[in-house]
């Protein structure tokens, strides 16, 4: 009875900082499943970690054993620990300090579209190590983050994004024409102010793109297959062929001939040409968003500098002028008020 005493106070003090830690464990588990990153969190990984690590070395230190034994196995561990840090940390520790950096920024968040290098695909977890993604074939490829990190990574926007489908038509056909077509099959493709884009002169044809905004992303492939589907309608129900991506037609032709429509587009100077929105303002509408934010941080500035010197030029001035010098302040206030609500509108809309 003394002995299974005296085994149960040696090994009472361990176990008990053991189950507290597996109960830390499961409580941070159930909490992390509960909230919105879940367990792909940094904060739930970062204190997986922490909290073994307390447990093993509490558990060093309680179990009954001497002074230096107990400072032998703890540097041991120190020595073990420094040695993987050293032999992983151009895998492991860079992809981990990749993770938090990533997780500060957050360029990207679980369900956006992400292109890096060959890979593209919709998130669907993050990692301190690694970032999951789903491809167009419905796999999972597992993105090192510090390969996330060292490459540019494009992230299609949320709200909508702009797609396109490229073709070469020969220089036989007008490009009006094609133009034509081209934005019938992108507005019947359901795409929101579809635009032509005159890509390149090629040597044996004019590539285009058929560009459009497509305000929603939860069908992206599908929609990106069903311009490619409306193009083909309209070129070929229209008897246009279609030249790309490289296909070279011989023809016996008349010397004397030229490869030129047949009645070459003409514009008439004289006549105003018709007002159109250029397409930079939606393919770029968040840097331009950023521009404008930027532009009213610096006329805040410019109201808070004038409200400073009109307010000194206050205590300064004589009764006469002092009315004036008031309804100007009002007035420098009045704009400072509106531009900082300005900026604070924009900025959270971002």
């Amino acid at each position: 009875m003394e002995l299974l005493q005296q085994i149960v106070n040696v090994l009472w003090p361990p176990l008990s900082i053991l189950l507290i830690g597996l109960l830390l464990a499961w409580l941070s588990h159930w909490v992390a499943q509960r909230s919105q990153t879940g367990t792909s969190g940094l904060l739930y990984q970062l204190f997986i970690w922490f909290n073994a690590s307390v447990v093993i070395i509490a558990i060093i230190i309680l179990l009954p054993l001497s002074d230096d034994t107990q400072g032998q196995i703890l540097s041991l561990l120190g020595v073990v620990l420094t040695a993987v840090i050293a032999l992983s940390s151009t895998t492991f520790v860079s992809n981990a300090i990749a993770g938090i950096m990533l997780q500060a920024t957050r360029p990207f968040r679980p369900g956006d579209y992400i292109r890096v290098n060959q890979e593209f695909g919709r998130v669907t977890r993050r990692s301190l190590i690694h970032t999951q993604i789903q491809t167009e074939w419905r796999d999972l490829t597992t993105l090192p983050n510090l390969m996330l990190i060292n490459n540019p990574v494009t992230v299609l926007h949320r709200e909508g994004t702009i797609i396109y489908a490229e073709l070469s038509i020969g220089y036989d056909v007008t490009y009006t024409r094609v133009e034509e077509l081209l934005l019938i099959a992108g507005a019947e493709a359901g795409l929101e102010e579809p635009f032509l884009l005159v890509h390149e002169l090629l040597d044996h044809a004019v590539a285009y793109r058929i560009c459009g905004f497509l305000p929603s992303m939860n069908n992206l492939l599908s929609s990106r297959s069903n311009l490619r589907k409306t193009v083909l309608e309209q070129m070929h129900s229209h008897g246009i062929e279609i030249v790309s991506p490289g296909f070279m037609n011989q023809r016996q032709l008349d010397p004397a001939s030229k490869i030129i429509p047949a009645q070459p587009v003409l514009h008439d100077h004289d006549k105003p040409e018709k007002a159109s929105l250029a397409p930079e303002a939606k393919i770029f509408d968040k840097a331009v968003e950023a521009a404008s934010i930027e532009e009213l941080k610096e006329s805040l500035e410019e109201t808070r500098a004038s409200l400073k010197r009109e307010r000194q030029a206050l205590k300064e001035a004589s009764e006469g002028a002092r009315q004036g010098i008031e309804r100007q302040i009002a007035a420098l206030e009045q704009q400072e008020h509106w531009r900082t609500q300005l900026i604070e509108q924009k900025t959270n809309k971002e």
